[in-house]
């Protein structure tokens, strides 16, 4: 049992890390060469397009799974790197609901793109906090990733 839970766990991490670093890598700097209004628009649809089954399966699936590892290794004979790897992926999880997902609630809450008034400073407001923080993001859970698979 605690296989099969670490095994789910790590692939759905691996995605988790891997759409992190798509982001981190291509998407935000491919953003960043387009016009503020572009910008907007295109966080907003991706906002609200990333919420569907599949990713959401995948997002709770890691989440649950690193909870469930955590409590697994904690009450039995504790593996510290599975262990650490449950624990820096929870803290990537904490930053998406602590900074990231508020800041995409802040930018979808500006309204439509053509209709926003100062485009800049909504753009201003969002993505240089958000892009730190997901390089953060994809820096944790891929150590966690890492760990995972090492437990294995």
């Amino acid at each position: 049992m605690v296989d099969v839970v670490l095994i789910v766990t790590a692939v759905t991490s691996g995605l988790m890390a891997g759409l992190f670093f798509a982001f981190s890598a291509c998407v935000m700097l491919a953003l960043g060469q387009v016009d503020d209004r572009v910008f907007i628009d295109t966080m907003q649809r991706i906002n609200r397009l990333i919420q569907n089954p599949v990713f959401g399966l995948v997002f709770v699936g890691s989440l649950l799974g690193s909870i469930a590892v955590a409590v697994l290794e904690l009450t039995g004979d504790p593996r510290l790197d599975v262990l650490v790897g449950a624990v820096l992926t929870l803290v990537t999880m904490l930053i998406t609901f602590t900074v990231n997902i508020p800041l995409n609630n802040r930018i979808d809450a500006a309204g439509p793109a053509d209709a926003v008034a100062d485009p800049k400073a909504v753009r201003l407001a969002f993505e240089p906090r958000w892009v730190r923080f997901n390089h953060l993001r994809t820096l944790l859970s891929t150590a966690g990733f890492a760990l995972y698979c090492v437990g294995l």
